[in-house]
């Protein structure tokens, strides 16, 4: 169904071409440039959630677009950072780290799902999300404006978010292997065959 929360999120996946030509240009206008679509385009995630919550247009397709959105546009941004002909840059196994732990979660999420386990987001990950953008955007405007060093800035913020990061996806694992294990013995538990406690008198 095509709702303005997922148009939303279709702007979202749209914009991120742009994003990545702004930042194949290390200049200070071309980075200027990419973090204010960034900008923008963290703005339409904001709202697509509150237009979908207030007005209950939740639906399947927006319950999928708007992760994917969220990650292919952060994935985006943090590659090109790493790969940006500038320095300082933003080191690529940290990258790597963030978008491993990304994915790791996606595929907990789906194995949960397939068990009739509901992964409700976390107050982690929630804090990891806003120390990420806070990050990204200091990341992707990167120069020094008046005292304000923003790759320095960025990089605080990347560093707290990473630590989060791997926090919140060690303790989603946790929480969903004893969830499935404690499903997992229920079934054997109900599957096993009673016990004929009768006793045969001769």
């Amino acid at each position: 169904m095509t709702t303005l929360p997922n148009l939303l999120s279709l702007f979202r996946i749209a914009v991120i071409p742009f994003l990545v030509y702004f930042l194949t240009d290390p200049s200070k206008q071309a980075s200027l440039f990419a973090a204010i679509t960034f900008f923008i385009a963290s703005l339409t995630d904001f709202f697509d959630g509150y237009l979908a919550r207030r007005q209950g247009l939740t639906t399947t397709l927006g319950k999928f677009l708007d992760p994917l959105a969220d990650k292919l546009l952060v994935a985006a941004a943090l590659i090109m950072l790493a790969a940006i002909d500038r320095t300082p840059r933003i080191p690529a196994a940290l990258v790597v780290v963030l978008i491993a732990r990304e994915f790791a979660v996606t595929g907990l999420r789906a194995i949960a799902s397939g068990e009739g386990i509901i992964l409700a987001a976390e107050e982690l990950g929630k804090y990891k999300m806003i120390f990420q953008m806070f990050a990204l955007h200091g990341l992707l405007i990167h120069y020094q404006y008046g005292f304000i060093d923003f790759y320095v800035v960025g990089m605080y913020f990347l560093w707290i978010a990473l630590i989060l990061s791997l926090w919140s996806g060690i303790d989603y694992h946790l929480k969903v292997f004893r969830q499935v294990k404690a499903k997992a013995v229920t079934r054997l538990s109900s599957a096993s065959p009673p016990t004929d406690q009768t006793e045969v008198c001769g």
